[in-house]
């Protein structure tokens, strides 16, 4: 196994790992929802958001990738928690206009994707955030994601961070073992009804740990 940094060329690797993570343990995820697409139109449009010029937490240079044999077979990204919604928003913007959605859709992607605001929990200003964990079937048990996280944290605690979160959606079962294990601990949730009734979850749990 190697840990590296994500390049351009991981785009379409980091777009299924967008899509599977977000959607843990349920059939439709955040991009699900918000586009209203296809799943091989989701890939597309996040794969151009992982490499668009407005770099969000989607952004390739924000993910760190572990390589069993030269192959791509798990994947996280690491950031500093402050920001990453105006940031996230500007990239969808940025690939709309470039693949020709009108701005009335554009505005319908955005009213979709609101129903996540009202359970969404995850690090405020000063905290190092680890997301969009993901590895690929193929390459389970074989401990790329603790690897992975061990990794990221010293990215953090060399950034000069001293505490990190990660956040899942409640009912994730091996998600939340997997973070203890890595030392993270329960910090905060949210839950909301209609979340729930789009999405088959509770809403969102965050654990924390210092670093």
């Amino acid at each position: 196994m190697t840990i590296r940094s994500a390049r351009p060329g991981d785009a379409d690797f980091i777009a299924r790992t967008i899509l599977s993570s977000q959607r843990g343990y349920r059939p439709r995820g955040w991009f699900d929802v918000a586009l209203g697409w296809p799943e091989a139109q989701c890939l597309d449009f996040i794969a151009r958001v992982s490499t668009a010029r407005a770099v969000s937490m989607w952004h390739v240079s924000q993910f760190l990738v572990a390589e069993v044999d030269g192959e791509p077979a798990a994947a996280l990204c690491a950031v500093p928690a402050a920001g990453t919604g105006p940031a996230a928003w500007r990239a969808i913007e940025e690939v709309g206009i470039a693949t020709g959605l009108a701005a009335s859709e554009l505005d319908s992607i955005r009213q979709r994707g609101a129903y996540s605001r009202v359970c969404w929990v995850q690090g405020g200003e000063g905290d190092w955030m680890i997301e969009h964990v993901a590895t690929d079937p193929a390459y389970r048990g074989r401990g790329l994601v603790q690897a992975l996280i061990a990794y990221a944290l010293d990215k953090g605690r060399k950034a000069g961070f001293a505490r990190a979160t990660i956040s899942f959606l409640i009912g994730n079962e091996p998600a939340e073992r997997a973070y203890a294990k890595a030392g993270f601990v329960f910090a905060e949730e949210k839950r909301d009804p209609a979340f729930e009734a789009i999405i088959g979850a509770p809403g969102f749990r965050m654990f924390v740990r210092a670093i």
